[in-house]
């Protein structure tokens, strides 16, 4: 390529970013509302694709403005379609992606008037959405399957996808109840908790011994001593001592307390003698000394952990403010899967199932049992638009094979289609859409166990973690122990194991395999060629890596 044919695709690509930036936000034509909702595109729906169009531009070889692929319509309708080679939820590898000037599917460009059918219409890349609605510069007809080189041309990039869905659940609405402390473990505080009293809230004893008043040695007074929890107690004259244990409150004037082991009782005089030196204040809890009323103990966004409980308790609290748990429903599909015993006559166990709920409630969520629907479009179809859930996820079906059915029938009832493909390996297929009329988010995984573990961590463990409003995990880096290969254009996510102060990959790494995953702590961030042994990648945690036997399924 000469300097001057390389500058002209630069700026035909900064065209097309400007263009596809300027389609997001843009009302859905008529023709792809779902039933029943009137014309427009809800606030929510259109603040989160204006989100989406800054977070993710088109990638740079993405195809130029005012190309169609073949098979797509001018409207931007999607329509049956056959099947293409290598675009099924196998991670089929997947060929370069187009030059500047190849085709790819259109839609009309903001306020142009209503195109006959069949007419050519300009169009923008988006590299974040296939698209359901006219904002969507690549849409296709309904039930089309799209072309590999196409699903290459708007597939987000790894970062970009994880980076929007957090983004998308953080600006979902945190609602707020209030919960005994008995109910409030592993919630997230939607309120700080503050003092409401000083701590200790009265000067108390720190050991069991002798309070004394004044230089020794101390006369001795007669009586059972102060003892916790008892009220208010007489003041300690100078020169006298009395019996008091851990926790009681102090006479006033006292001095010091004495340990024990460290005093002398002279019980025939009546006096006591100290065996080390006393200073003022010794083993005296003064009150205020942990915090004073009004001071912030624990910020909002904190996770109810067992000292949480135990803070709130000691500061007066029976119930603190929290986000609810967010709900999450499991829909597996596929008519080949098992639930029980060996697989057999070209049936497989299901995998996902029985992994998915745990690992949703160690991100803070509730989750429903899976249900499990088969290749059945109309009771995936039912099943979504009675979700009460504040994400559905679904479990293969996700790329273009015959019986793939989700992206169909999120295009038959008017979901917004946020991410169409990540440049991931494995996990490519994986999908997020937003149902429609403020409906909940859906994150649909490919159907291969350590493919959908990849669509997991990218889409929706970053969402569940922003709906329940937890904090982000903290990246981190760690240099790898030997080379990795990656993949030519995308990330790849590799089960590794740490070891000191590196990480070493795993073997079983396929993306139908879980031996690897099961065996690791953690999945390094390969980007696309590979790295060298020694090089630091970024590491995502497994939220078991630090399981304790407290969080009863809420490893976070």
């Amino acid at each position: 390529m000469t300097a001057h044919e390389g500058d002209a695709r630069a700026a035909e690509e900064e065209r097309a970013v400007e263009q596809a930036l300027a389609l997001v936000g843009r009302q859905p034509q008529a023709g792809h509302l779902p039933p029943g909702r009137p014309g427009g595109a809800d606030p929510a729906s259109s603040s989160l694709t204006a989100e989406q169009g800054t977070c993710a531009g088109p990638p740079p070889d993405a195809p130029r403005p005012g190309a169609q692929t073949p098979g797509s319509s001018a409207s931007g309708a999607l329509v049956p379609d056959s099947p293409v080679p290598g675009s099924s939820a196998t991670e089929a590898p997947v060929p370069d992606s187009p030059t500047p000037g190849s085709p790819t599917p259109g839609s009309p460009t903001p306020g142009s008037p209503a195109q006959e059918p069949g007419a050519p219409v300009k169009s923008a890349p988006d590299a974040s959405a296939s698209g359901f609605s006219s904002r969507r510069g690549n849409s296709s007809p309904p039930g089309a399957r799209p072309a590999s080189h196409a699903h290459r041309a708007r597939a987000t990039a790894w970062a970009g996808a994880r980076a929007l869905a957090e983004r998308i659940g953080r600006t979902a609405p945190l609602a707020a109840h209030r919960l005994p402390l008995d109910r409030a473990l592993g919630h997230v505080l939607a309120e700080a908790v503050v003092a409401l009293t000083d701590l200790p809230s009265f000067d108390t004893s720190a050991m069991d011994g002798w309070v004394v008043a004044g230089p020794g040695p101390w006369s001795v007074r007669e009586g059972m001593g102060l003892l916790a929890g008892r009220g208010s107690v007489q003041p300690l004259p100078d020169g006298h001592a009395l019996r008091i244990a851990t926790g009681a409150r102090l006479p006033a004037d006292a001095t010091a307390v004495i340990r024990s082991e460290h005093a002398h009782c002279d019980e025939a005089k009546g006096l006591l003698h100290a065996t080390r030196g006393v200073v003022p204040g010794q083993d005296i809890r003064p009150r205020g000394q942990e915090c004073r009323s009004g001071d912030e103990l624990l910020p909002v966004g904190t996770v109810v952990t067992p000292p949480v409980l135990g803070l709130a308790a000691a500061a007066g609290y029976d119930a603190v403010v929290a986000v609810p748990r967010p709900r999450v429903d499991v829909l597996v599909l596929g008519d080949e899967l098992l639930t029980a015993g060996l697989p057999r006559e070209g049936l497989i166990r299901d995998a996902l199932g029985p992994m998915l709920a745990p690992w949703l409630r160690a991100l803070g969520a509730e989750v429903s049992g899976p249900r499990r629907l088969g290749d059945d479009a109309e009771a995936l179809r039912q099943a979504l638009i009675s979700s009460d859930a504040d994400l559905i996820l679904t479990t293969g079906g996700t790329a273009a094979g015959p019986v793939d059915h989700v992206h169909p029938v999120l295009a038959e009832i008017g979901a917004e289609l946020l991410v169409d493909g990540v440049a991931v390996r494995p996990g490519h297929p994986m999908l997020l859409a937003r149902l429609a009329d403020g409906g909940p988010c859906l994150v649909g995984l490919p159907g291969n166990p350590l493919a959908a573990v990849s669509g997991l961590l990218t889409l929706a463990e970053p969402l569940v973690r922003g709906i329940a409003g937890r904090a982000a995990q903290e990246p981190y880096r760690a240099p790898v122990h030997e080379e990795v290969h990656g993949h030519p254009h995308d990330t790849r996510l590799i089960p590794v194991i740490h070891r000191g102060d590196r990480v070493v990959p795993l073997h079983y790494n396929g993306p139908a395999m879980l031996r690897g995953i099961a065996a690791a702590d953690g999945l390094a961030v390969v980007p696309p060629g590979g790295v060298r042994s020694g090089t630091e990648v970024e590491i995502l945690d497994l939220p078991w890596a630090s399981a304790a036997p407290w969080t009863e399924g809420c490893f976070t």
